[in-house]
């Protein structure tokens, strides 16, 4: 699931799963207007756990979570960056953050985007490829606890979840 990358490329995309998917409330408050493509797409090696109001990715060989790979505006993306990773609460090398940010492959359907907007559809049955982005992962404190007393969520599908 995780790829290697040192460093990772500048201006990577960012796979969201939960409350950043577009339509849904923190899409609108912190992606609307600055990205230029979301698309569908799906990231294997993990599995879906059920937060306070929102999910957490936990690596798991033979998982799959559907989500978007969203990508940000290059104006937007340095703030963004910073903006998401407070909104995680992820701080590099911090052992209470919530989430971790990790370079993971996710597959997406090609001729499936839609605009920067959120708005607009796909153009339907386009060709798979395997893409590197940005996934919050939760923090392996918080998955040792989440696959011990947590909630998974069935079909890796926050969305159809809810």
């Amino acid at each position: 699931m995780r790829i290697p990358t040192t460093p990772p490329a500048p201006g990577l995309p960012f796979f969201v799963y939960g409350t950043l998917r577009p339509g849904e409330v923190n899409h609108g408050l912190f992606l609307r207007g600055r990205t230029l493509r979301e698309e569908p797409a799906r990231l294997t090696g993990a599995v879906l756990y059920d937060g306070p109001g929102y999910p957490y990715a936990v690596a798991e060989p033979g998982g799959t979570v559907a989500g978007a790979l969203i990508t940000a505006r290059p104006e937007a993306y340095a703030r963004l960056l910073a903006e998401l990773d407070r909104l995680e609460e992820y701080r590099p090398g911090d052992p209470y953050s919530l989430y971790e940010r990790v370079v993971c492959e996710v597959t997406v359907t090609v001729g499936s985007a839609t605009t920067g907007t959120g708005t607009g559809t796909g153009t339907g049955t386009g060709t798979e490829g395997a893409v590197p982005a940005w996934v919050y992962l939760a923090a392996p404190a918080v998955a040792a606890g989440l696959r011990a007393d947590g909630n998974r969520i069935g079909g890796g599908d926050w969305l159809a979840h809810r």
